[in-house]
């Protein structure tokens, strides 16, 4: 069950934009499947990018959504396992499928708010107006921009507008919400993979009677958020 919120907190709020992000669904191995809303564990790995710690585990709350989304003819090049066709540096010779296309989905004019709690929310804050490492959204050309980060407050609430937020399986009972299973988080090693189940609305989703969530009131929108663990 989602914990039920007790006191406001007073978080950062942080607003991405990316012209284009692709998010490949690692539970279709061999199939070029593509996501629709980014994982809890791609968005830490934006946030650790920018303090250029392994990893970053604090509560975050997001809510993501896109204009619209495409298909993408790409051009792959096997590398043998044994590196048996020196010829071609390695590569498998065109014979024998050395070159092969595959499709990969992409969403355009992707826009992701995260909200970053408490001290450890401002120490991710305050890294973001210098990064360490460049900020990207999914694979590693799909460079992102954002606003300066803005102090908000979040009120514990039973009743608020779901939008596009990410949310845990028990948050809400929206009837057009699409449950997907996400990576919550990724071990450093990238070895382990932490996985749980959101609910998430491709249409945006007004008000509604809400479990575990803050409202952030401060734009008088009352949307909703979900502080998720990994």
């Amino acid at each position: 069950m989602t914990p039920v919120p007790r006191e406001p907190l007073t978080a950062w709020r942080v607003e991405f934009e990316a012209p284009v992000a692709s998010f490949r669904d690692p539970l279709f191995p061999g199939v070029t499947r593509g996501l629709r809303v980014p994982p809890p564990s791609t968005v830490r790995g934006l946030l650790a990018a920018a303090t250029g710690a392994p990893a970053e585990t604090l509560p975050l709350g997001m809510a993501s959504e896109a204009d619209g989304w495409g298909m993408d003819a790409e051009t792959f090049h096997p590398i043998a396992v044994d590196g048996s066709d020196p010829a071609v540096s390695g590569r498998v010779s065109a014979g024998k499928g050395g070159m092969t296309l595959r499709m990969r989905p992409f969403l355009t004019d992707v826009r992701l708010t995260v909200w970053l709690p408490g001290p450890d929310g401002e120490r991710v804050a305050r890294a973001l107006r210098r990064p360490r490492w460049p900020l990207r959204l999914g694979r590693s050309q799909d460079v992102v921009h954002f606003l300066p980060p803005r102090r908000v407050e979040l009120e514990p609430t039973d009743d608020a507008v779901v939008g596009h937020a990410l949310a845990p399986r028990d948050g809400h009972d929206v009837g057009s919400a699409f449950e997907h299973r996400l990576a919550a988080s990724v071990s450093p090693d990238r070895l382990r993979t932490t996985w749980a189940d959101y609910l998430w609305c491709d249409a945006p989703a007004g008000r509604h009677p809400v479990r575990g969530a803050y409202a952030d009131r401060t734009s008088g929108g009352d949307q909703a958020v979900w502080l998720l663990t990994p």
